[in-house]
């Protein structure tokens, strides 16, 4: 494929994306989803929904992980103050992973060959990267809801992460917290000391790990993670 025809690919992709994302909005508006995304607004809403209520609550969260700023939490705790503990948490996490694949390749397609050029020799973007290493970095940051679920999906399709990997890691690091929330439903708090105390400690750990990989190649966790690349 030569550079004009990878870039029609690239903006006719963006423009389908942009489109669907659209569409969901206009479809959800028309059917009079609430302003506020608060749990019981939503929950209000889905049930003059009736049997199509779930559709709708996966498509509210695929749009709020792709076009980021709407938030996510309150809908998994609609979605679990409306269909239950498990069953509600089974919606938002497929909501959610559907919106972070399709935002997880909008930037593989559109910057993961530029950065891949740029940091060719960086052991997290070149094509030999660390899957070990960019698969705990993905589900730690799933763990902590501060960090922005739509941004750890963008710029994770720019790193070297296998597909299945980041799918993997993106349903795990988000299932403790969806149930949390989808359990809490109506009742829920979020503890924003707590949450950056925990991100603190993440983004710590993250840091620190590859100067210590540097310094001790020889280490257990060294050849687990196997920075110079593995399946």
């Amino acid at each position: 494929m030569n550079s004009r025809s990878q870039w029609v690919f690239r903006l006719s992709f963006l423009a389908i994306v942009a489109l669907v994302m659209i569409a969901i909005w206009l479809v959800l508006r028309q059917l009079g989803m609430p302003v506020s995304f608060a749990p019981v607004a939503l929950s209000d809403w889905l049930v003059h929904q009736g049997e199509f209520g779930p559709l709708l609550l996966m498509l509210l969260m695929v749009l709020a992980v792709v076009v980021g700023p709407i938030p996510t939490l309150p809908i998994s705790a609609a979605a679990g103050l409306m269909y239950g503990m498990y069953t509600g948490t089974a919606i938002a996490v497929a909501g959610a992973l559907a919106g972070s694949l399709i935002a997880f390749y909008l930037a593989r397609i559109l910057g993961r060959d530029a950065v891949q050029k740029k940091l060719e020799h960086n052991p997290l973007f070149s094509a030999q990267g660390s899957q070990r290493f960019l698969f705990v970095a993905v589900l730690l940051t799933r763990l902590i809801p501060l960090f922005s679920f739509a941004l750890v999906s963008y710029a994770a399709g720019v790193t070297a992460i296998h597909l299945w990997r980041y799918a993997l890691a993106t349903t795990v690091g988000m299932l403790p917290m969806t149930f949390v929330f989808a359990g809490l439903g109506q009742s829920f708090e979020f503890n924003p000391v707590l949450t950056v105390i925990a991100a603190v400690i993440v983004l710590a750990f993250m840091s620190t790990l590859p100067i210590y990989l540097g310094r001790h190649p020889n280490s257990r966790l060294a050849r687990w993670l196997h920075l110079n690349g593995d399946v």
